[in-house]
């Protein structure tokens, strides 16, 4: 599907394998979620352009390239936070701006609790980063008001995504880009990836689910 790029490399799946297994503890799988992050951050920005800038060597001067473009990094709270800092490190320059969602589980629908864009000044790119892609309903949600925002390029980038989830985003939003390690064939009743890792947020923040909604990996 164009659009779309399922990440393969061995160091990915060697990660994935881990990531995925019920008896990897949090800690470790914090580490492998910002392993899996710098491994598909490098794809998502392969094409990013760069200007030409003038350094100095320790022997003579030369031209470098740095990147061109104001990048975006936006998380989807609260499991995308364990992707920002590893794909910070890649970009420092790059502005984070957080959006707040979670899946009310009657409706499986995302509510927006926080936002802090402003009304102006967009970037040029902006990376939504969530560790999962189920029904794409919190990534449409967050590329609305990205949208919104007058951002002109959207990434989005996810460690697993369900089929149907990248088909509903890419049916609302044809002119963004996809980058997943894996892509799992189904949900289940409750909506959650099968095969899967199951609740991202918990996983990476050593919680369980309270009251009647969980923190979106939708």
């Amino acid at each position: 599907m164009p659009g779309v790029f399922e990440v393969n490399h061995p160091l990915i799946r060697h990660h994935l394998s881990r990531l995925r297994d019920k008896s990897t503890p949090p800690s470790e799988f914090r580490t492998l979620v910002q392993r899996l992050s710098v491994l598909l951050a490098y794809e998502a920005t392969s094409d990013l352009p760069t200007a030409e800038d003038m350094i100095e060597t320790p022997l003579t001067a030369m031209t470098g390239s740095q990147l061109s473009q104001r990048i975006g990094l936006v998380p989807i709270l609260r499991a995308g936070l364990g992707m920002v800092d590893p794909i910070l490190n890649l970009m420092p320059d790059s502005e984070v701006w957080h959006l707040g969602l979670y899946r009310d589980e009657a409706t499986a629908k995302p509510i927006e609790y926080y936002s802090r864009l402003p009304e102006t000044d967009p970037v040029h790119v902006a990376m939504v980063v969530d560790p999962m892609l189920a029904t794409g309903g919190s990534a449409l949600a967050a590329m609305e008001v990205l949208k919104r925002w007058g951002v002109p390029e959207i990434r989005l980038l996810a460690i697993i995504a369900a089929q149907a989830g990248i088909d509903a985003v890419m049916e609302q939003f044809s002119d963004a880009s996809i980058y997943v390690c894996a892509i799992d064939p189904e949900l289940n009743t409750s909506r959650f990836i099968v095969p899967g890792l199951g609740d991202a947020g918990d996983r990476i923040f050593n919680t369980t689910p309270a009251g009647n909604t969980t923190p979106t990996g939708d």
